[in-house]
């Protein structure tokens, strides 16, 4: 039990309680605001101002999330960036490539679904702003203390330190939101090992060459001249890749996620992490006399939770919960379920319905996150082997991306996430859905020992480009429509068809499998 001294003021009493002010928790509070209005919000942050962070970068739920739910699409397009969809580029065995020569797979118009690129120490202090005048009780450089949670059908209880000063705060729900340092967590030991063991490093630059401003008219016009600079740049190597993401007023975060047995330690260093980047000739080109405005690291990025929400009114949200991986930019899709699961709890209970009722349903929320968590882990668990090739990254984009569109994405623009319906439908078919993942990963195991085998795991890693990603997700413009149980189940057969046969004939042939001839452009 934590130690109690003396507070300096009388206790507060707050309906919720937001522990951290960083995104997770300000777009929660923003939320609780817009759907249970009556609600008394608060959120404590230990930092007295916001910087930089990593997870610039949105996918399409995080971006319906903000668009639809919190009504920010006016705030996005006017004061961060519009996202051109992920790309990414494939370098020769020396990593010695011009950009112009390496195989390309991406975009060649801004998405139909739209996503954006954040600079969060923007976002998040704009948020607090918005909050504020909202309503909400915005506390920065408050440390929280002394947490107790109530497990009891009490409430909940801590103290609040700033500017020297102790008092009280008891709260109904406390939410926890404070990145990896989660207090919730580290109290209660839920983070727990995944097996899937990656290493981060980064950095903001002012001063990184314009990609889009490079002479090489054939290059630039074949994507019919959007802005490639505005995508999430991934450049793919095996066992690693490093990021491109535009962020507002000219600054660029750039940093490598690896298998940690692939790397040195000394990449989480800024001298490391500069000699790393020099290594790679397109990469050099970019960075070519720009300034290196900060640095960070994480040793291991991935970590599962025993719970994501309680019946005690508690929960975790965003890092404060989990991590799987960087690669597709999952994390602020998890903010977006995450927060609708506790702002949908929050209203129920508020509300006054029964607990049993309401506490059925978070069980089933709770359920939810964890297979959607499993299931992202899929994506990358043993599969950084095959990142570096054009030919296997081509077949695991159309079952990677196509499977996002088809089974997470569509229910979501659907609003279909708060149907219990739904969910229960999801988590009965959850060990089908995952041995189907299983599956095709083995697929690409056995084609990544062939193409190795006959000396051809790079061998399409030059000149070639696949630009519209509508051959990857040809059923895009269907997901925010009703359809009929027939027409989901051709989508799902395309889906598996296409990438299944596409990975197969890489096992099978010494040629370019026809599969993959027809997606190129």
């Amino acid at each position: 039990m934590p130690h109690h001294r003396a507070v300096d003021a009388p206790e507060d009493s707050v309906d919720v309680a937001i522990l951290g002010g960083g995104l997770a928790g300000n777009l929660l509070a923003r939320q609780l605001r817009l759907e249970v209005p009556s609600a008394t919000v608060a959120v404590y942050e230990r930092a007295e101002s916001r910087g930089w962070k990593v997870g610039e970068a949105t996918v399409e739920i995080a971006a319906n999330y903000f668009v639809r739910r919190l009504h920010l699409a006016n705030y996005l397009y006017e004061r961060q960036l519009p996202k051109n969809g992920l790309r990414f580029f494939f370098d020769d065995e020396s990593r010695s490539l011009p950009l112009t020569e390496m195989s390309e797979l991406g975009p060649d118009a801004l998405p139909l679904w739209p996503s954006f690129q954040l600079d969060r120490a923007r976002l998040e202090t704009d948020l607090i702003e918005m909050n504020r005048s909202m309503g909400v009780d915005v506390e920065l450089g408050a440390a929280v203390r002394d947490l107790v949670l109530d497990e009891a059908d009490g409430l909940h209880h801590f103290v609040v330190e700033q500017a020297g000063s102790r008092r009280g705060v008891r709260a109904r729900w406390a939410v926890e939101a404070s990145g990896r340092a989660s207090i919730i967590a580290r109290q209660r030991s839920l983070h727990v090992p995944t097996g899937h063991d990656t290493t981060a490093a980064w950095a903001r630059f002012r001063g990184v060459a314009d990609m889009d401003a490079i002479d090489a008219p054939a290059w630039r016009a074949r994507v019919r001249h959007t802005a490639r600079f505005l995508s999430t740049v991934h450049f793919c190597y095996a066992g690693y890749w490093i990021w491109f993401i535009p962020l507002a007023e000219g600054v660029t975060s750039v940093g490598v996620v690896a298998e940690r047995s692939r790397v040195s330690d000394s990449v989480r260093t800024e001298a490391g992490f500069r000699a790393f980047l020099a290594e790679h000739r397109a990469v050099r080109d970019l960075l070519e006399g720009a300034e290196l405005l900060d640095f960070g690291s994480y040793k291991q990025l991935a970590y599962g939770t025993k719970r994501f929400f309680s019946p005690a009114r508690w929960a975790t949200v965003g890092d404060a919960a989990a991590f799987t991986d960087p690669f597709y930019s999952p994390g602020s899709d998890f903010i977006a379920v995450e927060n609708d699961f506790v702002a949908d709890l929050i209203r129920r209970d508020l509300g006054g319905e029964a607990p049993a009722s309401w506490r059925e349903r978070l069980d089933t929320y709770d359920a939810f996150m964890q297979h959607r968590f499993e299931a992202t882990l899929l994506l990358y668990e043993n599969q950084y082997d095959y990142l570096g090739s054009y030919d296997l990254m081509r077949a695991k984009l159309v079952f990677d991306l196509a499977g996002y569109y088809n089974h997470w994405l569509r229910p979501y623009v659907l609003d279909d996430y708060r149907d219990l319906s739904v969910l229960d439908r999801i988590l009965a078919d959850r060990t089908q859905t995952l041995e189907v993942m299983r599956t095709f990963r083995g697929w690409l195991e056995k084609a990544h020992a062939a193409l190795t085998g006959r000396g051809a795991y790079a061998a399409h890693n030059r000149g070639e480009f696949t630009v519209e990603f509508a051959e990857f997700v040809p059923f895009a413009r269907d997901l925010g429509a009703r359809i009929s149980p027939e027409r989901a189940a051709e989508h799902t057969t395309w889906l598996f068809g296409t990438s299944f046969a596409m990975a197969k004939d890489l096992v099978r042939s010494t040629r370019r499998p026809e599969s993959v001839e027809r997606a190129t452009r």
